[in-house]
């Protein structure tokens, strides 16, 4: 596999079987948004899409792509995630791609980063750096609960700091990158969803945050 090309999050790049589509996030008319506003901007020298979560406390922001409809094939793009100023000890500043999303985004597949975790001295939290999940029915503390460290694992990220993410998606298996990884930090060979298609968003768990990453999570380790 070679390395992932750099794609700052104001582009997406699906790639379907043998082709690829740019989809430029600078054009927000293409973006349908929940619970968040959002604007062009630059970060850390790269133009960037910013998410801001517009009530505080309701656990998720993000951006669906109009008109795109994904089933199997590669997601490659950057993403940075922080802790909001006012978010608690606990935040995680959670960023990530859900995939699949159906019924008006009431159901969907989704892998995030927990950035502050990367670097935590704190190994068990280190190995909860990378989550799956797969919801309404199987959300990431179910998952833990039930198969412990199956769903999640480690990967170098910085918070704050910009972060390549590959997701490879073929039938009920996807394989997660992050950085320059050509091996996998996180497998996943039953996606909950099933063999379905869907849309596709850029997402995060926010409370009292931000997503361009920044957002912050009072509650998950």
């Amino acid at each position: 596999m070679t390395p992932p090309m750099r794609v700052p999050l104001l582009w997406l790049l699906l790639a379907f079987g043998v082709g690829a589509e740019d989809f430029p996030l600078a054009d927000l008319a293409r973006l349908e948004l929940k619970n968040t506003r959002a604007e062009i901007t630059t970060h850390l020298g790269l133009p960037a899409l910013k998410l801001i979560e517009k009530v505080p406390g309701t656990g998720e922001a993000f951006a669906v792509i109009k008109g795109v409809v994904f089933r199997n094939g590669t997601i490659d793009v950057d993403v940075s995630g922080a802790p909001s100023p006012e978010a608690g000890a606990q935040a995680r500043g959670f960023i990530g791609v859900a995939f699949r999303v159906q019924d008006g985004g009431a159901r969907f597949e989704n892998i995030y980063l927990r950035p502050t975790n990367g670097r935590a001295d704190d190994q068990l939290r280190r190995n909860h750096t990378v989550q799956y999940e797969s919801e309404p029915e199987w959300p990431w503390d179910r998952l833990r609960k039930e198969s412990p460290g199956v769903y999640e694992s480690y990967a170098d990220v910085v918070t704050g700091e910009w972060t390549h993410i590959r997701i490879v998606v073929e039938g009920t298996r996807a394989s997660f990158y992050a950085g320059s990884a050509t091996q996998p930090t996180l497998i996943v060979h039953d996606l909950k969803l099933g063999d379905v298609s869907g849309r596709r968003r850029i997402m995060g768990r926010t409370w009292n945050g931000r997503l361009f990453s920044k957002g912050g999570d009072p509650g998950q380790r």
